[in-house]
């Protein structure tokens, strides 16, 4: 299986958040599993990378040309893709991945839940996505779409949607044990689009 992990390229974050990139790369190939990244060799993304590597597993980094230089390509990749722009990055993770796992990471992956976990909503995909959140903090996220949900925006298939772990074993156990979804018909599309 190859997941796609949404993480942190900062430089000035903790090194609790670097490690934990660290044990999930390790436990991710230990697993029998690869991965598909941002593709860069910084911070976190660079971190899972080389566990990855280091524990036997492959790489896909996708990395698009203004990034390139900016967070210093992860040119060790088993394979490193080079894209126009981030949208055509974020369609070729999407594309190459079999699972999402979103860590500790800033707005960059925000937008990368965001844009996947909508799409596994509508049921344009079906499959898993699981948040790792050892230290809590996306907290304040879970409780904004509760929020969300208790005034009507959304709708209880959003839960449904995502996992919600603390653990990279906990993690990676929800990838491997949750079924697959069945695709909506037209007329549940309709339904959750309203």
């Amino acid at each position: 299986m190859f997941i796609c992990v949404y993480c942190a390229s900062s430089q000035r974050i903790d090194q609790r958040y670097l490690d934990l990139a660290t044990q999930t790369g390790t436990e991710i190939a230990r697993r029998g599993h690869h991965l598909v990244s941002g593709g860069a060799k910084i911070s976190c993304m660079g971190a899972v990378a080389r566990a990855v590597r280091a524990a036997g597993g492959r790489t896909v980094g996708v990395i698009p040309e203004v990034l390139r230089d900016v967070e210093i390509a992860d040119e060790d990749s088993d394979e490193l893709i080079i894209t126009a722009d981030m949208r055509e990055r974020k369609g070729v993770m999407d594309a190459r991945s079999d699972a999402f796992l979103v860590l500790p990471g800033g707005i960059g992956t925000l937008e990368e839940l965001f844009e996947i976990w909508t799409a596994r909503v509508l049921g344009l995909h079906a499959r898993p996505l699981v948040v790792l959140d050892p230290w809590g903090l996306y907290r304040p996220l879970r409780e904004l779409i509760e929020g969300m949900y208790d005034q009507g925006f959304t709708r209880p298939h959003v839960f449904d949607a995502i996992s919600w772990t603390t653990s990279v074993a906990e993690a990676l156990d929800h990838i491997e044990s949750r079924p697959q979804a069945v695709s909506p018909s037209t007329e549940e599309l309709a339904e959750r689009v309203d």
